[in-house]
């Protein structure tokens, strides 16, 4: 055994995670390891985890992994806050910043973590106290957002003891680093390294003079007062309604550094993530980009085809070479590239590499089983099926 003896579970509530529960459920066999799942989320999937409350999940798990998008990640680590578990994001469904994993890299990944071959990235929350009393912690950001019809949302800003700018505009955000290229991004933000400490405010569409952001540093106070000329204003805690305000309301902000911990394995780095999905274009990527320019390689160490565009990986082709047979397993095209026939590509790319090497094909992809259908020259390359005799795709 290593050092993982429990995972526990946290799931996206709407997609198919069948798929990479069934590939934790059996890597956990194969090393008599435990896997534990909220019981609101695993009693809708046929799998052998162990249903059991939050708070045992958090007490239990030596490990957490998040499947599913930013979201889920986020409920996952508001979850564990404040303990050292760390939190594994894998990606199911498009490209998100916290997420670390496909799919097809799971088993390798949650390997790795059981070898302790991997970083943990700290990330900070964001604390308050609602008007009714009710404690939150958000890791992306608490935003005091205007009701539609009550007016704008009118907030003074009190830094270290003193007014700093009152703001009247339609949302006041507060942000973590993590939770600058969330809302505080859409309001004009600046983009910030999950490695910095401090708290970032913005103003969304101010109706002031006054519109920049701020950023505080680690270990100063901040207080946001709704003034008594402002409409009521709901409280979002990572983008979730959990409360409203109203003229002569405080919320006392306080930060809360390394509250959750993020693994990484090193294979991409935060300003990539950014620019990908925040489709950031300049001198590393001149014009649109198509698929005429677009050049398809086999990166073998990660078992996998990646299509090159202006100098970026725009997509990939994951596969498995075993008993002299290639399956292809899952293509997937970042979201800033859709649209240009990359994933096309890839398909083109890694069949005339099966040819070229004499190997026959095993789909298991879906976007191949249909491109194979529309490109029937390619299905001579398609293994048998030992016990029907047809071909797989």
């Amino acid at each position: 055994m290593g050092m993982v003896e429990v995972v526990g579970l946290v799931l996206h509530p709407r997609r198919d995670c069948g798929a990479a529960i069934d590939a934790i459920v059996g890597w956990a066999a194969a090393r008599n390891v435990t896997v534990l799942g909220l019981h609101d989320e695993i009693t809708r999937i046929d799998c052998s985890a162990v249903a059991v409350s939050a708070d045992e999940l958090v007490e239990r798990a030596g490990l957490l992994v998040s499947l599913g998008g930013d979201g889920t990640m986020l409920r996952t680590m508001r979850l564990v806050e404040g303990r050292k578990t760390p939190v594994l994001g894998v990606n199911v469904g498009r490209l998100g910043f916290l997420a670390e994993v496909d799919l097809p890299d799971l088993a390798t990944a949650l390997s790795a973590i059981d070898e302790q071959r991997y970083t943990v990235e700290p990330r900070a929350a964001v604390r308050t106290v609602l008007p009714d009393g009710t404690e939150v912690s958000a890791f992306n950001d608490i935003a005091l957002v205007r009701v539609p019809g009550d007016g704008l949302a009118a907030i003074g800003i009190t830094v270290e003891g003193s007014t700093f700018v009152n703001y009247a505009a339609d949302a006041v955000i507060v942000a973590t680093p993590t939770g600058s290229t969330a809302y505080s991004f859409s309001a004009g933000g600046p983009i910030v390294s999950p490695n910095v400490t401090g708290l970032l405010v913005s103003a969304a569409a101010a109706h002031s003079s006054f519109n920049r952001s701020l950023m505080l540093a680690e270990g100063e106070h901040l207080a946001l007062d709704v003034l008594p000329t402002s409409g009521r204003v709901a409280i979002e805690v990572d983008g979730i309604v959990a409360g409203h305000a109203t003229g002569g309301d405080r919320l006392t902000i306080v930060q809360a550094p390394g509250a959750a911990q993020v693994i990484r394995f090193g294979r991409t780095t935060f300003y990539e993530r950014a620019r990908r999905k925040l489709r950031v274009e300049g001198s590393a990527q001149v014009g649109p980009g198509n698929a005429t320019d677009a050049t398809v390689v086999d990166s073998f160490e990660h078992s996998r085809y990646e299509v090159l565009l202006g100098g970026e990986v725009a997509g990939v082709l994951h596969y498995r070479r075993s008993g002299g047979r290639v399956e292809l397993t899952h293509t997937e095209v970042d979201q800033a590239f859709e649209g240009r026939g990359l994933a096309g590509r890839l398909a083109a790319a890694a069949l005339d590499d099966a040819r070229a090497r004499a190997t026959p094909v095993v789909v298991t992809c879906p976007f191949i089983t249909g491109y194979v259908q529309r490109h029937p020259e390619f299905r001579d390359l398609l293994a048998a099926d030992p016990q029907t005799r047809e071909a797989t795709a």
